[in-house]
């Protein structure tokens, strides 16, 4: 009787379960980082062109064109020229707003939305 009161660990269905949990996190992670990895590229190459010298000046559709160019050259694939606006005001701003649609498993996806404002450089 007093043995199996000292017993201690996981029995071997609950590290099946405990397993399964920690596969399932990772397979969301490998489904999600480079979704977050692609975003970071987007907010760096916006910087770039935001903080080049007279980009306030600028038409809109040049600052489009600059930006897209180094989103391809990124191998940026989720954001396209729609997605990129100029809002002016002081100081005006370069918008990024998009979405990313992933397939997990079955019939789940999930859908990634983000929007990122960097002011342009006079």
């Amino acid at each position: 009787m007093t043995a199996i009161a000292r017993q201690q660990g996981l029995s071997l269905i609950g590290f099946i379960f405990l397993l399964i949990l920690i596969l399932f996190a990772v397979y969301i992670g490998i489904k999600l980082v480079p979704i977050y990895l692609n975003h970071f590229s987007v907010v760096s190459e916006m910087r770039a062109v935001a903080s080049e010298p007279g980009s306030a000046n600028l038409p809109p559709s040049t600052i489009r064109r600059n930006l897209m160019t180094r989103l391809q050259i990124s191998y940026v694939d989720n954001v396209r020229a729609e997605n990129i606006s100029i809002e002016r005001g002081s100081p005006p701003q370069l918008v990024v707003e998009y979405q990313v649609e992933e397939h997990l498993i079955g019939n789940i996806d999930v859908v990634v939305k983000f929007r990122r404002a960097e002011s342009l450089r006079n």
